[in-house]
């Protein structure tokens, strides 16, 4: 349903019946999964994916599609928060959390504070460690059950639901550890460097 075609009391029962601590401040629920990209969305074939890790120049892994779903897969559910100020709650995915990728390429901890996810098409998005690891962060490969439409970021896309969700980069194809942060394609254009739901961290000075 088009929200303006929602009277201000049926929204406002739906926000009653909402808990308030699962719905940021400036957030409202929907039900639908709204399309929101940078650019135009890649097609790509999982016969021609393939992911990676890198810290600076060196590979650390990389794994074709079948490697990756080989991966120890974990199932979650979420809620997610978009800066343009639409919440969905309950939403499963399944994919593999940052910590098994670490643990699949020998590391008991991340060599670096933050990562770049780099992303078909272009995008990217920086990302403390700290908000990837203790089972916060995930790349994940499948949505309620079923493979990841391209529009939401299918083949695959990064997960870090505890942030506005242009932080969980589709497409991502790659993940680079640095030393020192770095901004990407939002927030180098006046986003927010974290992105907080529950601090309203949309813009620079949030």
């Amino acid at each position: 349903m088009d929200e303006t075609h929602i009277s201000r009391g049926f929204r406002s029962k739906r926000q009653e019946q909402t808990p308030k601590n699962r719905l940021p401040s400036g957030q409202y629920v929907t039900t639908d999964f709204p399309v929101l990209s940078a650019g135009p969305t890649p097609q790509i074939r999982v016969a021609d994916w393939t992911f990676a890790l890198q810290l600076n120049g060196s590979l650390l892994g990389k794994w074709s599609w079948d490697e990756f779903e080989a991966l120890p897969q974990t199932t979650i559910k979420t809620d997610i928060h978009c800066v343009t100020r639409w919440s969905k709650l309950d939403t499963t995915w399944q994919g593999v959390t940052f910590d098994d990728l670490l643990k699949a390429v020998g590391f008991s901890e991340a060599p670096a504070p933050y990562i770049m996810a780099h992303c078909d098409g272009g995008y990217t998005t920086n990302v403390p460690v700290a908000d990837l690891v203790g089972g916060r962060g995930m790349v994940v490969t499948r949505y309620e059950g079923l493979p990841i439409a391209p529009a939401h970021g299918g083949p695959a896309r990064l997960l870090v639901p505890h942030l506005y969700l242009w932080k969980s980069g589709k497409w991502v194809r790659r993940i680079r550890f640095m030393q020192k942060d770095e901004r990407g394609f939002w927030e180098s254009l006046g986003y927010h460097n974290y992105g907080d739901p529950w601090k309203e961290q949309r813009y620079d000075g949030d």
